[in-house]
C-alpha cells in the first residue's frame, strides 16, 4: 500500500525513474492497472508539468496538490466509524516537507482549506457516483483524491492547462486519470446534490457566517506600513506617485492605481487587493521599505510604542511574527530618534520555536534594519521581576495565539503571523469548537495574568484577532479581578493596580492613537478598542493595562506667598537695612520669634496692635507655627512710616549704635530692647 510518507518524500525529489516506482508500487497494492486505451480527456503519464500561474487559469503543478493533500490529512473531519463513508486511512500528524517557494505554500494552504469547506459535499459526491466504490484506490490516496475532486469541479471538470517545465508526480497523474474517466458521473452527481439542496451554486451549502467571511476576503485591502528605519513616509509616497499611483482621501475612493492613509495608524498605506504585484515593481517590498502585514496586526505595536516611556524596554510574546517584531522595534526606535545613542531593546519570547525558526526570525529581522531586537528562549510563565534582562521592560505586549474568529481570510493571516493550522479545520465549518475554545481561553488567561505580576511594567497591551467575548473582555476583566485581589494580599500600594487605560484618561483619548472625525470610535463608556470585521479591514479586540497613577500631594500654600510685595523707590533704603538686619538673625537655624500675636514665621518682625483694622496690611491672627528652614521669601506689603515713626532725620541712615540690641541667647530681641522700642511703635 501507498503511504503518504512515500508522496511526502517526493516532494523535494525529480520524478526520473523514481515516479515510475511510485506508479508500480500503486498498481501492485489493489491492481489498480491503468485502462489499456486513455478516455477522452486523459494526460499521458509522460506530459509535461502542468500548473496555474494565475487564478484564472486551470489547475495546479502537481506538487500543490501533494502538499495540499498532506494539509488536508492533518485537518479534516474525522468521523465515528459508524458514521464514515470515506476512509482516509490512518489519522496521525504528516510532518510537512518545507516548501521555499511561499506561493506555492500558500495556494497548496487555500486548496486544502476549500476542500475542508466542502468535505461533505465532495463525500455525496464520490459515494453517489459509485466513484469511491468502483475504483478501489487506497486510502491514503483519498485525501489527494478529496483535494483533486474539488479543484476538478471548480474547474468545471475540464482537463489542466499544459506547461512545459515542472515536475511530474505520479500519484497525482494516476489520480486524475481516475477522475477524468469519472468526469461525467462526478458532474451529474454533482447536479444532484444541487437539486437536492435547493442550491443555487455550492457555496450556498456553507455556513452563513463562513459565506460573509468569504464574501469579505475578495474585497479586503492591502495594508502596508512604512518601515522608517529604511525608508520614510513621504519617500514612499513619492517613489508611488512617480510610479503612477495617485493618493486618495479614504479606503472608499480605492480604485486602479491608487493609496490612501490609513485612519488610525499614521504610517500605514491602503492599496487596492490587485496591486500587490505592480507595488513589487516599485522595488519598496523587496528592498523592505514599505511591508505589507494586515492592519489588525498592527494596532498592537502602535498602542505599545505610544505607552513606552523615555526609558524603558517592550517585551513582545504569543503568537507573532518576523512583521510583528519588526514593527515595534521600528517604532521604538523612531520613537527615539535623536534623542540618544542608547535605543530601547525589544525582547521577544519564543519558547515555542525550534532553533531553526529562531534564527529565520532573527535573520528576517534583521533584513528590515531592526538592531534592537533580542531573543528569549525561555518559556514566559519561567521568566520573573528579578530577571537581569527585563530590568527595563515597561511595556509588555500580549498577542495570545487565539481563534482568529474575526479574520475574513484565515489562510493569508495564519500562514504570515506564524499561526495556528489546527484552527484550520475549525475555521472551515464557521464556527470554534467548545473544546479548542476553552484550552485557547485558559492560555489567554495564563500569559496575561503572569504578564500583570512584573513590578516595574506600567502597561500591558492585549491584543487578539477574535470576535468570541470569552478570548477579548473575559479576559481581561478576569485578569484585573485577579491583580486586584493579588495585591490586596499582598499588601501592594494602590498604585500597583492595574485598570483598563479608558477609565485613566478621557473617552476621546481612551485609546493611544488616533480615530478619525468621521470614523466610528469606541463608547465613552467602552474600556475596550474593536475593531469589527468589515469589507475594509479584518476585526480585532484592543486593550491596555495600565497602572494607577501615583495620587498627587498638594503641598499646604506658604504663607509667605499670600502677598506679593510692589516696593516704592523710596521705601528700598529702609528695605534694604530690614534685609541687612535680618541676614545676622538667620545664621541661626531657626528664625527669631518675639512672641507677638501678629508674628510672620518667615519674617522676625512685628506689625504694632494698634494699627488699625482697616489698614490693608492688617492681618487676621495666626496660631503660633513651626520654625522654617530659610528660604526665599516674598514679604507682605508694608508702610514703612508706621514701622519708622516721622523724624526730621528719617531719610537719614542710623548709627549703629542706636540699632535695636539683639540677645545672643534667643537670637531675637531682648526684653529691654522690646521696652525702649516701644516709643517707635
Amino acid at each position: 500500500m501507498v503511504r503518504n510518507k512515500h508522496i511526502g518524500g517526493r516532494l523535494n525529489r525529480s520524478s526520473t525513474g523514481k515516479n515510475q516506482k511510485a506508479g508500480s508500487q500503486i498498481s501492485s497494492s489493489k491492481d489498480l492497472t491503468p485502462p489499456d486505451k486513455p478516455a477522452e480527456g486523459d494526460i499521458p503519464a509522460n506530459s509535461p508539468e502542468l500548473q496555474t500561474t494565475s487564478k484564472g487559469q486551470l489547475g495546479f503543478p502537481d506538487r500543490v496538490y501533494l502538499l495540499a493533500s498532506f494539509i488536508f490529512q492533518n485537518h479534516h473531519l474525522a468521523k465515528p466509524p459508524a458514521q464514515r463513508l470515506v476512509s482516509y486511512g490512518k489519522r496521525r500528524a504528516l510532518s510537512l516537507p518545507r516548501v521555499k517557494d511561499e506561493e506555492m505554500q500558500r495556494t497548496a494552504y487555500e486548496l486544502a482549506f476549500n476542500t475542508l469547506k466542502y468535505q461533505e459535499l465532495l463525500e455525496d459526491i464520490m459515494i453517489d457516483s459509485c466513484f469511491y466504490l468502483t475504483q478501489p484506490m487506497p486510502d491514503d490516496l483519498m485525501c489527494l483524491v478529496a483535494v483533486m475532486l474539488y479543484d476538478f469541479q471548480d474547474r468545471k471538470f475540464l482537463p489542466r492547462e499544459r506547461q512545459r517545465d515542472g515536475e511530474i508526480e505520479q500519484e497525482v497523474r494516476d489520480v486524475e486519470k481516475y477522475l477524468l474517466r469519472f468526469k461525467t458521473k462526478l458532474a451529474a452527481s454533482l447536479a444532484r446534490c444541487r437539486i437536492k439542496h435547493d442550491l443555487l451554486s455550492i457555496e450556498c451549502i456553507l455556513p452563513e457566517s463562513l459565506k460573509t467571511k468569504q464574501k469579505r476576503s475578495s474585497s479586503l485591502p492591502l495594508y502596508a506600513w512604512v518601515n522608517t528605519l529604511e525608508s520614510s513616509l513621504d519617500e514612499v509616497q513619492s517613489v508611488l506617485k512617480s510610479a503612477g499611483f495617485s493618493q486618495v482621501k479614504s479606503i472608499s475612493q480605492l480604485e486602479g492605481e491608487t493609496f490612501c492613509q490609513d485612519p488610525h495608524c499614521g504610517d500605514m498605506l491602503v492599496f487596492p487587493a490587485q496591486l500587490k504585484a505592480q507595488l513589487y515593481t516599485t522595488k519598496l517590498l523587496s528592498n523592505h521599505k514599505l511591508i505589507i502585514q494586515d492592519k489588525s496586526c498592527s494596532l498592537g505595536p502602535q498602542a505599545a510604542c505610544s505607552l513606552l516611556p523615555e526609558e524603558g524596554d517592550v517585551l513582545i510574546l504569543g503568537c507573532l511574527s518576523a512583521l510583528t517584531v519588526s514593527h515595534t522595534a521600528c517604532l521604538v526606535a523612531e520613537k527615539r530618534k535623536g534623542v540618544g545613542s542608547n535605543q530601547p531593546t525589544v525582547y521577544v519570547c519564543v519558547s515555542d520555536r525550534t532553533d531553526a525558526q529562531r534564527e529565520e526570525l532573527q535573520q528576517a529581522v534583521t533584513a528590515m534594519g531592526c538592531r534592537n531586537v533580542k531573543l528569549i528562549p525561555e518559556v514566559f510563565q519561567s521568566l520573573d521581576s528579578d530577571d537581569k534582562r527585563l530590568q527595563k521592560v515597561r511595556v509588555i505586549l500580549l498577542n495570545p495565539k487565539c481563534s482568529v474568529s474575526a479574520v475574513s481570510n484565515p489562510v493569508d493571516f495564519i500562514l504570515q503571523e506564524n499561526g495556528d493550522t489546527e484552527l484550520l479545520q475549525d475555521l472551515s465549518q464557521g464556527s470554534i469548537a467548545p473544546s479548542r475554545l476553552q484550552a485557547l481561553v485558559a492560555q489567554q488567561r495564563k500569559d496575561i495574568d503572569h504578564a500583570l505580576k512584573f513590578p516595574r511594567v506600567l502597561s500591558v497591551v492585549y491584543s487578539t484577532c477574535s470576535s468570541y467575548q470569552e478570548e477579548n473582555e473575559e479576559v481581561v476583566s478576569r485578569a484585573l479581578e485577579h491583580a486586584k485581589a493579588r495585591s490586596e494580599q499582598e499588601g501592594e500600594p494602590k498604585q500597583a493596580n492595574f485598570r483598563s487605560a479608558s477609565s485613566l484618561c478621557t473617552p476621546a483619548f481612551s485609546i493611544p492613537f488616533s480615530i478619525p472625525d468621521d470614523a466610528a470610535g469606541p463608547e465613552e463608556t467602552e474600556p475596550f478598542f474593536m475593531l469589527e470585521p468589515s469589507e475594509q479591514s479584518n476585526g480585532c479586540f484592543l486593550a491596555v493595562l495600565s497602572k494607577e497613577p501615583e495620587p498627587v500631594v498638594k503641598e499646604a500654600p506658604r504663607k509667605a506667598k499670600a502677598m506679593r510685595v510692589q516696593v516704592s523707590k523710596k521705601h528700598r533704603v529702609q528695605l534694604l537695612l530690614f534685609h541687612q538686619t535680618r541676614k545676622h538673625h538667620t545664621q541661626e537655624k531657626t528664625l527669631p520669634n518675639i512672641g507677638h500675636p501678629n508674628f510672620f514665621s518667615q519674617d522676625a518682625f512685628c506689625i504694632s496692635p494698634r494699627r488699625p483694622s482697616s489698614d490693608p496690611v492688617a492681618r487676621t491672627r495666626r496660631p503660633p507655627q513651626e520654625p522654617l528652614k530659610p528660604m526665599v521669601l516674598v514679604l507682605p506689603t508694608i508702610h514703612f512710616p508706621s514701622f519708622f515713626p516721622a523724624h526730621p532725620n528719617y531719610n537719614k541712615w542710623r548709627d549703629p549704635a542706636q540699632s535695636v540690641p539683639l540677645s545672643r541667647s534667643s537670637g531675637g530681641l531682648s526684653k529691654d530692647a522690646m521696652v525702649k522700642s516701644r516709643p517707635l511703635f
